[in-house]
This record gives structure tokens, sequence and C-alpha cells, in this order.
């Protein structure tokens, strides 16, 4: 059997996390290995138990949860760690910067348990919780909203750009693909290649980018000015 996936439950509020570790506890395949209630406790735990996947609350004290995922997904020691946000909201002004951040993807607080399982296991096997065109029109609304100034430091935009310069011109072709929210199997069609040879791209452009998975490829490819939002 397989090894189950490795929990970190992350969130201010006490009944939150016991709510959450009681549910999860009861779904095969999953194991929960720490709790914590800051962001700060959260990079803490997350370097000690090196989980496979965090749950990680956006709004705490001290540190906030985008903070935290950055800290997590900036790592190389936690190359292999996942982060899923909690929201409560499914538009939340936050969930993008914990995209951009280096989070897989977000979940809802009220979710269903089936689906809160479901996400981690999504999540754990490395790709993205939202559906590509959901996440596509997710980055859009932000990043229509976001002057161009923000997008970080000089410094970081600076490697943005160099990495984008990487790219060949068919993975530059793929990512603009995957981010206008295009399966691999779509793109193969699209290119008149096969499934095989779009993942094996995708693979060399998360090498360049740095990416952790495709959300983090749709957030570079709006981030660097290669996709615009629709209209734009």
């Amino acid at each position: 059997m397989a090894d189950p996936i490795r929990v970190l439950v992350v969130d201010d509020q006490d009944l939150v996390r016991s709510g959450f570790k009681m549910i999860l506890s009861t779904y095969d395949g999953i194991e929960i290995v720490g709790e914590a209630k800051t962001g700060a406790q959260a990079v803490a735990e997350a370097q000690r138990l090196k989980p496979d996947v965090v749950l990680m609350d956006i709004r705490m004290p001290e540190m906030s949860g985008i903070d935290a995922t950055r800290a997590i997904t900036g790592n190389p020691l936690l190359s292999k760690t996942r982060v899923l946000v909690l929201t409560t909201f499914d538009i939340d002004e936050y969930v993008f910067d914990a995209l951009a951040a280096g989070a897989s993807g977000f979940l809802l607080k009220d979710a269903d348990p089936d689906d809160i399982a479901a996400a981690i296991r999504v999540v754990a096997d490395g790709d993205a919780l939202i559906q590509p065109s959901v996440m596509r029109r997710l980055v859009e609304t932000f990043v229509a909203a976001r002057p161009r100034a923000g997008w970080g430091s000089a410094e970081a935009a600076d490697g943005r750009r160099t990495a984008l310069a990487s790219l060949t011109d068919r993975e530059r072709e793929i990512l603009m693909l995957v981010a206008r929210g295009l399966s691999n199997d779509d793109i193969a069609e699209e290119l008149f290649i096969s499934p095989a040879t779009v993942k094996t791209h995708l693979a060399r452009i998360m090498a360049k980018t740095d990416a952790h998975d495709r959300a983090q490829l749709v957030v570079f490819a709006y981030e660097t000015g290669l996709v615009t939002p629709a209209g734009k």
C-alpha cells in the first residue's frame, strides 16, 4: 500500500483545527501529523515535520498564511510540500496572492468533507486544485485589477524575466495554452503532438520557472505579461 498523505493543519481557531483533524482522520490514506495556529508556527512545523500537504488558513496573527506559504514553498528542503490555502470566500482578495506565493490551490472552509479529502489528494499528487479554466478566470480577475508595479520586488521581476527568456518558442507556446485553460489533451490536439510530449515540455517549463504545479504556471504567465487578461 502507498504511504499515507501526511497533512499539517494550520488555522488560528482551535475549533476549526479540531474539526479538520477529526474529519480527515476518518479517511484512508490521510494522516494528520501536526497542527499550528499562527503562520510562524506553520513554517516551523513544516520544517520539522516535512508534510506532504499543508492546509493553510490565510488570515492569522503574527504571520499571515500568505507569508507562511511563501516561506514554505521557497524552502528547498520543503520542495515536496504542497500548500492548500483555506478561505471563507470562493473569490477572496487574498486568494491570488496565496497562489502567487506558491500555493497549489484553495479550498472553502465549509467544503464537503469528501471534497476536502479529494482536494488533499489532488494537491499531494502535484496537480493544481482549481480546474484550468476556473484558474484562468480567477487570475484574470486579479491581474486586471492590479497595477503592473504590484508584482513584487525588482529582483523578483528580473528573475521572472530571466526565466521567461530561457523558454524555447515551443515552451512559450505551451505555457500560453496552459494559461488559457487548455488541458494536456487539448494542447496536444492544438499543436499536433502527443500528450506525453506535452507532459515532457511542461516538466521542463516548471523546472525553468521554478513552478510547483499548473497553478503556478498560470500565475507566471500573467505576471510576465506572456498572457494578458481578456480585453487587454
